[in-house]
Formats: C-alpha cells, structure tokens, sequence
C-alpha cells in the first residue's frame, strides 16, 4: 500500500535541505529522500568560503550537516533512499525508491542537482578536492598567485579560464580540438588575457602529484607529443549534466536534461511540481542560489498546498 504525504522533497543538497526548512515550518511535514549522494556535489568540496554565515569558511560535508540537522529540527523526515521512477499523469504525484515503497504526494520538490562531467583519470579522481576541482568560481581563490590548468573549449571553460586568470599567474588552457566552441565574446576575453596560454589539440594524459596536485602530463593529439605543466590546480570545465532522467516524458526540459521552469518561480509544466537548484539552473550552479531556489519551490508548494486546502 502506498504512503501518502504532503510534500516530498527529492534531493538533499542546500536545494533540497533549505526546502525542508521551510516546508516543515509551514507545516507541510515533509519528506526529503535524499538520493544516492546525501548532500550533493558539496559532500566532495573541502573549503566553502564564499557562502555567507561562515566566516571562517566551512568543509563542504560539514556545511551539508549543518543543513540536515536544521532541516530536521523542525521536524522534516530524511530517508536515506533513492527515488528511481515517477508517474506525474494524475493529480497525486507518484513515486517509487530502490527499496520498493510507493510514495503518493500532493506536491513534490525537485532538487536532484547535476553532476559535473569528468575526464575519468584516475589520477583525477584521487586528487580530487587536493587540486583537482570542477568549479573555478567555488576554488579559484585558493589558487591565487600559481600556475593552473583548465579543461575544456566550451562557454563555461572560456568564463572560467579568464576567472582563473584574474587571481593566477598562468592559465593553461587545455582544448581538445583546434579551435574553441565558445561563443565569439567569450573567445575574444580568453585570447585577450596576456596571462592564458591556450594548448590547441591537447589531451589531458595523466595530473601529477600525490597528496596535491604538482603538475600535469599532457598529449599532443596530432603529434603524440607529451610535456609536463608545472601547475597546482587542476579545472575541469567540460559541462554538467542535471540528474533528471527519471522525470523525462513528464517535466519540460531543455536539449541537455535541465528541467524548465515559469521564469522567476519554480513551477514546472506539472501542476504541483516544483523544481530547484542545479536540476534547473544552468548559469549560476552555486551553493547559495541553489538554496535560495529552494526556498521559492517551498514557498510555491506552500502557496499551492494552501489554495487547495491541503494545509
């Protein structure tokens, strides 16, 4: 037999905890499934500096455990399943987890976030939060003054680059192909900054180093040439992809999986379905406008909850 709520929150990084504190405060009692990775893309960032409140700066798992004990201080039910299938045809949302429960819901939040792409190195891997890093904006500070690399060719790589190359020495620039994808502005700022160094055909081999990043190996794909870059920062700009798979056929989304919503609200095309964080933002992808779109889409299912005498 199926378990009905309220609300249900799908989710649990500053999207989906800050939801939670605010759903449970009005009184909509609800239940936040955390997914396969409770606290999201910042459960694998140390320094979190640039979220307000923490002057001294925050571990990323820390941050996340902030969030879920005051999420569930006022009285929001965490279960740590994944929802694996949805079915939003009718007016009481369904859901099904891994561990077999039906879930039926009057309204249902979306906080799902996206993951970043990665080059699969196992060295990347292993480096990862000691210098390897996917968000130039989150960690660019800490590499004030050194020598770094960035992967990638698109719009996002070409931002980052010339961000990086505001606070480095050197930008190395490492692009697959033998021109950029990014739009023409954006090439002018990278080609324009005196201090970004630009490798035309190049492959990342392997990123040096074994508690923190010395260095990177990379290939000439034409000449099969290697060299080593002496950098200390690794930056993987290749895209994202938003973890909203299970919601296609049902929730309108963009070419590349991002769920859209009414612009400046968190409604989806599905009547009490809500969506927030980096499962619907593609431009800012960050800790503090995550969670405050997680508070639109709880103050939007509350609205909606209250208009139908739910609550």
């Amino acid at each position: 037999m199926a378990e009905k709520h309220k609300c249900v929150i799908i989710g649990s990084g500053p999207a989906g905890y800050t939801a939670a504190v605010y759903a449970a405060r009005a009184n909509m009692d609800p239940v936040l499934f955390t997914g396969q990775e409770p606290g999201g893309q910042l459960m694998i960032t140390t320094d979190v500096e640039n979220y307000p409140g923490y002057p001294e700066g925050v571990q990323g798992p820390q941050m996340m455990e902030d969030f879920r004990k005051q999420a569930e201080r006022f009285g929001t039910v965490i279960r740590y399943e994944l929802v694996e299938k949805v079915d939003f045809t009718g007016p009481v949302h369904k859901m099904w987890t891994t561990e077999g429960n039906e879930v039926h819901a009057d309204s249902v939040i979306i906080a799902t976030g996206a993951s970043a792409k990665w080059l699969g190195l196992e060295s990347e891997k292993r480096l990862m939060s000691k210098g390897v890093s996917a968000c130039a904006v989150c960690d660019g500070f800490f590499f004030r003054g050194q020598e770094v690399a960035i992967v990638g060719g698109g719009d996002t790589a070409a931002e980052e680059a010339t961000y990086l190359g505001k606070l480095c020495k050197k930008v190395h620039m490492l692009v697959r192909r033998d021109e950029l994808r990014a739009s023409k502005i954006m090439q002018e700022r990278v080609f324009k900054a005196e201090n970004i160094e630009v490798h035309w055909n190049t492959s990342t081999k392997e990123i040096l180093g074994d508690e923190t990043v010395q260095g990177v190996r990379i290939i000439n794909n034409e000449t099969k040439e290697e060299k080593d870059l002496n950098v200390t920062g690794f930056f993987v700009a290749i895209g994202h992809k938003p973890n909203t798979d299970i919601f296609k056929g049902f929730l309108d989304m963009d070419e590349t999986g991002y769920l859209k919503t009414v612009p400046g609200t968190s409604f989806t095309n599905i009547e009490g379905v809500f969506a927030s964080g980096d499962a619907q933002d593609k431009v800012y992808r960050q800790a503090v406008t995550a969670a405050g779109s997680g508070c639109m889409a709880a103050l939007d299912a509350e609205r909606y909850l209250a208009a139908k005498g739910i609550i």
